[in-house]
């Protein structure tokens, strides 16, 4: 990352797995190499989290955690407060990566800058006060970006964006690479729907690997990140082995084109859900 720590180049995430099916999961996850979990408060699942970690028995210094500030949560005093709740439920005394969720959104506050500005610096202190080793945002795009940057004293380290074939956004990923911000890529499956694409399954066929693996290759190969996310031990496995083949360049330029073909598609401008 820009502030040079290092973060593993695959993740595991951990969005919708709770209780048991999370449990079996991050086990199956850490057993196979995973040592980037990638959770948030809106999922609910951050003390099962903290128990099967510890019974991993994975050191600490070995595991990089990343967390996410709720949209509720945004002013100042309220953000270092989630912060630290989600450091006791997660029995951690520190984030490896804490990431602003979304952007507050113009189409719910006519003050947004103002509202991510605030929120910003709530992060720029935890990074200070070591509580957050590297401080990101999520679903960030350009302009929400410059404003924040415009006045910010510490530069995201990371943007975690919706990525995966057929929703490849050039403008923010030429936009963090000009910037040196790291991207991670969210449902880097396209929720599930790319495992059924004919066109990935053409690559997967001529390489000799799955559907999911073409998908987090091309991922890799556009420099960011991605967080798969199973709860199936043969498919997280399978997930973490895509560092033994390239896609060549014709592979490449024939799943850039590709048209949305699964996903959420949000435009973080718009969506009104996530407040």
């Amino acid at each position: 990352m820009a502030n040079d720590s290092l973060i593993p180049p695959i993740g595991f995430g951990t969005w919708r797995l709770n209780g048991n099916e999370a449990r079996t999961a991050i086990q199956a996850a850490v057993g196979c190499g995973y040592r980037l979990i990638d959770t948030a408060a809106s999922y609910g699942n951050e003390v099962t989290i903290k128990n099967t970690l510890r019974d991993c028995g994975t050191k600490r210094e070995d595991l990089f955690i990343s967390g996410k500030l709720w949209n509720t949560k945004r002013r100042y005093d309220d953000a270092i407060l989630a912060c630290k709740q989600s450091l006791r439920r997660l029995g951690l005394e520190y984030f490896d990566l804490y990431l602003v969720h979304w952007p507050a959104s113009p189409a719910l506050y006519d003050n947004w800058r103002g509202i991510n500005a605030e929120c910003w610096r709530a992060m720029e202190t935890l990074k200070r006060d070591g509580i957050a080793k590297a401080i990101g945002v999520c679903n960030f795009l350009p302009h929400h970006l410059d404003e924040l940057t415009g006045s910010a004293a510490i530069m995201p380290a990371v943007d975690q964006i919706e990525l995966h074939p057929g929703f490849l956004n050039t403008g923010i990923i030429r936009y963090c690479q000009k910037q040196s911000i790291l991207i991670e890529a969210w449902s880097p499956l396209g929720e599930g729907a790319l495992l059924q694409n004919d066109i990935i399954a053409g690559a997967a066929k001529k390489h000799g690997k799955t559907p999911a693996q073409i998908c987090l290759r091309w991922c890799i190969q556009h420099g960011a990140v991605p967080l798969p996310r199973s709860a199936e031990p043969e498919h997280i496995r399978l997930n973490f082995d895509v560092f033994g083949f390239e896609l060549d360049e014709e592979d490449m330029i024939m799943i850039d084109n590709m048209p949305f073909s699964g996903g959420a598609g949000l435009d973080p401008d718009t969506i009104t859900i996530y407040g």
